[in-house]
């Protein structure tokens, strides 16, 4: 096919300019270069003989007014993004076709100024976020590796960059220059596109598919801008996006987008065009931008990143430009080289990034230790040792993630020597929250958090995570009476809670806290309580009163009939003791049944994956709870000094 020669004219010549000047000479006699404007002319023999050098784009503008170069039917803008809003409004003025590098600007406002401008002259704009035009786009689309409807977009970007890097010119790692917004970060600029791709995914495109936008940003550099950070973009569709970003990971890998179906997930690494999905590895071509405008221009074939379709990305940089990135503590960095090439890489951040995504959780949320993290607001705080020092503290848990089920508990939990013998937020399962009440499985909605046991599936993200508020607490400093409400994803109240707190005993070495609480349904409807095990999982029936210790050595689990986490999990008795060395320090903490109907419920058990007791509410089979008999347990919970005997157990415990 013939087509027409289009001019051209290129702002910016350098950096990725010169990208563009490289695909001008692939594109042959397709194109002719008439002009291009940079403040630094390019090197001899970089462009076409009769291509004309101008200062910037006014000079060349003007030229073109006075006819001493060719009518201009494109211009390309491949500058400092900071530069971007003024140039494409003298661009698109004029009733010139428009090519702008990504990100089109970085405000909410401006971007709705060049859609203005845009619509008024007519000029056609296409952003230059290279990975919409791959093949492999289309193909998700139409889900051709069945993995059913999209429930969940995420991408990783692992990156590294050196000192070199932020000192390449003014504007590097700025927010802002000479009064102009630059918001130069992992987000906006070198991984910009992992973001843009999630979201065409997703299919929110344009800004008002964007309902929410939550940024945790961070810097391990010296700079303004981010280096490391999450963005969470709640869409319209109900499909969470989320991007974990870096510039500072160990070793530099090809980013990826992670795609999470009903059926299955692919993995599309983007830079390179190739999808991964069941075990099939496949490779796709891309649509270059630039052909594609020039196509769009010819005979009517439809812009791939048109400026509209990049209007929720311009809703993430906007975020970003509204919220100051946290420095990371230097304990947390290391670094790699020196002089120029000298770079920091931040602490475990490969892990914490695949996390978070999974999640779609915050770095904060995920309590990483780099990050800002909210451990929530303290309710009450339950005294008795000898000191006035306190037992327990049962914080509100807003500060954590919605996928890891928000719920009040206790944290930190201490003897009355001091031992702490609780931990929250631990790096293998976010969502394992002190001491606290939890099911995975309440008619359905998942309020211990993380994935849920699926039978046939196993665990999966379904995005059913409920959460736990306090509706109102009375409180001194020995008691605790609260009421919760069990609210389901969809918003709507599923359980009532009533729970009560009581130190009952305390010296010198031990406290007892007899915790009780009640179930009913929110409504009139009777209610199924269930367990991984009441959904097939053998031995899975955690759920009910879930206490997560801290890391501990030297463990010894028991009850009155058994010893060791094989014995004791699954079982129902009396009373159940573990004693650890925790921190150096040797403590042991116990639990036990306080009425018949807790007896019954048999022991959860961990030791080898992770430290960790409770009591199982639905071990094997779902519990019914109904307003005429909701359901009720009660446990006596023990923490002492030193390890104890089983007799000094029985005897603290009272059974």
């Amino acid at each position: 096919m013939t087509h027409p020669i289009t001019t051209i004219a290129l702002v910016g010549v350098h950096g990725y300019g010169a990208v563009h000047l490289a695909n001008l000479r692939r594109l042959g006699d397709r194109v002719r270069l008439i002009a291009v404007a940079d403040p630094v002319p390019p090197a001899a023999g970089e462009l076409p003989d009769r291509t004309r050098v101008f200062g910037d784009l006014t000079g060349l503008l003007a030229a073109a007014d006075r006819g001493d170069i060719d009518r201009i039917d494109v211009v390309i803008v491949a500058t400092p993004l900071h530069t971007h809003a003024a140039l494409a409004a003298t661009v698109l003025a004029r009733g010139i076709d428009l090519y702008l590098e990504k990100p089109p600007v970085v405000s909410s406002s401006d971007f709705a100024a060049l859609s203005d401008a845009a619509a008024a002259s007519g000029a056609r704009v296409q952003v230059g976020f290279q990975s919409l035009g791959s093949l492999a786009l289309p193909a998700l689309a139409a889900d051709r590796f069945d993995i059913g409807a999209i429930q969940a977009v995420g991408a990783v970007g692992l990156w590294a960059r050196d000192a070199a890097y932020w000192k390449r010119s003014r504007w590097a790692g700025r927010r802002e220059l000479d009064g102009v917004a630059v918001v130069d970060g992992v987000v906006t600029n070198p991984l910009a596109h992992a973001t843009a791709t999630a979201l065409a995914i997703a299919g929110a495109t344009g800004a008002r598919d964007v309902t929410q936008v939550t940024t945790d940003l961070y810097r391990a550099n010296e700079i303004e801008g981010d280096d490391t950070s999450l963005v969470r973009v709640s869409t319209t569709a109900g499909i969470r996006v989320t991007s974990g970003l870096t510039l500072c990971a160990p070793e530099q890998v090809e980013p990826w987008v992670v795609v999470r179906g009903t059926r299955g997930a692919a993995r599309f690494f983007y830079t390179a065009d190739v999808v991964e999905a069941g075990g099939v590895r496949e490779d796709f071509g891309r649509v270059d931008l630039l052909e594609n405008l020039l196509d769009h221009r010819d005979v009517g074939t439809p812009l791939l990143a048109p400026l509209a379709a990049t209007g929720a990305f311009v809703r993430v940089a906007d975020a970003v430009r509204r919220t100051t990135p946290h420095p990371i503590d230097p304990e947390h960095l290391s670094f790699v080289g020196e002089g120029d090439a000298r770079r920091p890489v931040v602490a475990g951040i490969v892990e914490g990034i695949e996390r978070a995504v999974d999640a779609a959780a915050t770095f904060a949320e995920l309590h990483l230790p780099f990050a800002a993290a909210d451990s929530g607001r303290v309710l009450a705080t339950l005294r008795g040792r000898a000191d006035g020092g306190a037992i327990a503290a049962l914080r509100d848990g807003a500060g954590t993630a919605a996928s890891s089920s928000p719920r009040p508990y206790l944290h930190p939990i201490t003897t009355p020597g001091g031992v702490v013998v609780s931990d929250h937020h631990p790096i293998d399962h976010d969502w394992h929250l002190g001491l606290s009440v939890t099911l995975q499985d309440v008619d359905g909605a998942n309020f211990w958090g993380g994935r849920t046991y699926t039978p046939g599936r196993d665990y999966i993200w379904r995005g059913d995570q409920g959460r736990i508020e306090t509706a109102s607490l009375t409180a001194s400093d020995s008691t605790v009476d609260a009421v919760l409400r069990w609210v389901g994803p969809d918003g709507a109240p599923v359980l009532a809670e009533e729970r009560t707190m009581n130190v009952t005993a305390s010296d010198d070495r031990h406290a007892t806290v007899d915790l009780t609480f009640t179930l009913a349904p929110a409504g009139e409807r009777t209610v199924s309580l269930g367990s991984p095990g009441s959904n097939g999982r053998v031995g899975g029936g955690y759920g009910g009163l879930s206490w997560r210790l801290p890391a501990c050595s030297d463990v010894d689990v028991r009850t009155a009939d058994a010893r060791g986490e094989d014995g004791v999990h699954g079982t129902a008795s009396g009373w159940l003791a573990w004693s650890g060395v925790f921190s150096g320090a040797e403590a042991t903490v116990g639990l036990a049944p306080l009425d018949e109907a807790s007896r019954r419920d048999p022991w959860f058990v961990r030791v080898a994956g992770y430290p960790g007791i409770g009591a199982s509410l639905a071990w094997a089979a779902p519990v019914e709870t109904s307003a005429a008999e909701p359901v009720r347990r009660s446990y006596r919970l023990l923490v002492a000094d030193g390890r104890l005997a089983d007799d000094d157990v029985v005897r603290m415990l009272r059974v």
